[in-house]
């Protein structure tokens, strides 16, 4: 078995439309589904459905919320294409701009920090999508050092 789509409801499916592209997703296909738009896109970390939802209410902030159960996010692995440059926080400056020429104020959740996870130091980073849906952003640092 493996993974076929992650969907995602929106309440404006042409401005998630465009946040998505700027990361790199391509529309694949545009379509009705039932009473609504929807369409596929695919990047890199696989594909999505987006699917515009009339008359939304808003989503519950999964990110502030301890007691919060349920979706909490989609990481993306950052290292491969920042290997050049390995720098999330100047990843970020140039998304937040290429956000703003498409006139999208994006909403960076928690600012690029260190975290360790299991045996691996990463940078990480939280952006809300156009629909307030975290989004991880991670650097692989390499393994922790080994405790004395």
């Amino acid at each position: 078995m493996q993974g076929h789509h992650t969907s995602i409801r929106t309440a404006d499916i042409h401005r998630a439309i465009t946040f998505y592209q700027v990361l790199g997703f391509e529309v694949q296909e545009r379509f009705t589904t039932g009473y609504t738009l929807a369409c596929w896109l695919q990047g890199t970390a696989g594909r999505l459905e987006l699917i515009q939802i009339p008359q939304p209410h808003p989503p519950p902030d999964a990110f502030n919320d301890p007691h919060y159960v349920g979706y909490y996010h989609l990481s993306f692995d950052l290292t491969e294409a920042l290997r050049s440059t390995g720098d999330l926080t100047t990843w970020l400056t140039q998304l937040t701009q290429q956000m703003h020429n498409q006139e999208i104020d994006l909403q960076v959740l928690l600012p690029p920090c260190r975290q360790t996870i299991c045996d691996r130091n990463y940078e990480v980073t939280f952006i809300a999508d156009t629909d307030g849906l975290p989004l991880e952003f991670l650097l692989d640092l390499g393994p922790c050092p080994e405790a004395d």
